[in-house]
């Protein structure tokens, strides 16, 4: 079984895109990934499309034939939902379709389209990827139930609002020579301490924006790569994922993040590594406390140690191992089902030496990328080396 080669990737400029549908910027993605890699189009066998709220920001349900169609493609096309790791369970539905036999060339990509209903509709629409009769209905919403995280967390480890804002400032300073971030704005921690008060103990510098925009990749055998001599030196070497109960009242520790554990021990065992082996890593931090539970469930850090990683420069691209060179959710933006794919594309610039911020990791051969959906509810991580 051979691992998948990821041939090219294309992502949009993340950000307000008030007069662009999601098919239109899902072209612009996947039309460049395709261009990227180098690919006949002929030769692509399907569509792995992630994507969370269609029906309710542009009311199209349906989504894959319809993406399909806007790169010029004639393939089985699904759509892949599981809240913000949408797109993370589609790269894993393209990693078995590639490894099962049943296709050689795979476009996975993913989009979605927020700023256009407004941030109070998008906020309410986020909040469907909780439990609505015992928490939406009680008025809970994501930032509220991330401020109850973190606020656990405190109390378990330690730790404080100043620590989440060395994340925030790591973040938004890695954004600055990402052409596609949402924010390419520097921050200082004062700034995040000072900034309005979201849900305390989270702050506006705290929380990810809300975002329009699509990424894709073209995701191929080993045999065909070699066969086409594609220029294709990542493969996909691991995937996992994971699950829990959706609501945060059902689960025995709001500290931890078990479905996050379960994905990147599985990805681990699959790509026959460990947390030590890792050299950079995408995680989902759509609010700064998620990026520390996310490295400390990925192993890159023990329970309690994660909330002062920033904080001591071990995270930073000046650090031992980077996260999130790309900005991250935080500052790149986190346009939902477009959000995985992104990471899969940053790491593999990362290790192939495209990305703007590689030199933080001149000879990095492995990274991670782990994507979250909803309290972490649904979580992917997938593990990509450098294979010449």
């Amino acid at each position: 079984m051979s691992d998948p080669r990821i041939a090219g990737a294309g992502v949009t400029n993340f950000g307000k895109h008030p007069e662009r549908t999601g098919r239109d910027l899902f072209a612009e993605a996947g039309l460049e990934a395709l261009d990227a890699a180098g690919v006949d189009p002929e030769d692509v066998e399907s569509l792995y499309y992630g994507n969370f709220m269609g029906e309710l920001a542009e009311h199209q349900g349906h989504q894959g034939p319809l993406m399909a169609e806007a790169i010029g493609l004639d393939v089985p096309a699904t759509r892949v939902e599981a809240a913000c790791a949408s797109a993370g369970a589609a790269i894993r539905e393209a990693v078995k379709t590639l490894r099962n036999g049943e296709s050689e060339v795979v476009v996975v990509g993913g989009a979605e389209r927020m700023t256009n209903i407004g941030t109070a509709a998008a906020t309410d629409a986020l909040a469907i990827a909780a439990d609505d009769l015992y928490e939406v209905r009680a008025g809970m919403t994501f930032p509220g139930a991330y401020a109850l995280m973190a606020r656990s967390y405190f109390d378990q480890y330690g730790g404080s609002h100043e620590d989440l804002a060395h994340i925030a400032v790591k973040n938004h300073e890695h954004a600055l020579v990402n052409e596609h971030a949402q924010i390419r704005k520097e921050i200082t921690v004062e700034d995040a301490l000072e900034a309005p008060t979201i849900a305390d103990p989270l702050g506006l510098y705290d929380s990810c924006p809300i975002t329009d925009g699509a990424a894709a990749a073209v995701l191929t055998t080993e045999e065909y790569a070699a066969e086409h001599d594609l220029d294709a030196p990542v493969a996909v070497t691991g995937t996992g994922q994971g699950g829990d109960n959706l609501a945060l009242q059902d689960r025995p520790h709001l500290a931890q993040t078990p479905a996050a554990d379960k994905a990147a021990e599985e990805a681990y065992a699959d790509a026959g590594i460990g947390p030590d082996d890792v050299d950079v890593a995408e995680v989902h931090d759509c609010f700064t406390i998620a990026e520390v539970l996310a490295i400390e469930s990925l192993g890159l850090y023990e329970r309690g140690e994660g909330i002062s990683a920033a904080r001591d420069g071990k995270t930073t691209r000046h650090g031992d191992r980077p996260v999130n060179l790309s900005g991250g959710l935080k500052a790149k933006g986190h346009p939902v089902g477009a959000t995985g794919v992104a990471q899969l594309a940053t790491i593999a610039w990362v290790l192939d030496g495209s990305h703007p911020r590689a030199d933080a990791v001149p000879d990095g051969t492995v990274g991670v990328a782990h994507n979250a959906g909803g309290t972490v509810a649904s979580t992917t991580v997938h593990v990509m080396e450098v294979k010449e």
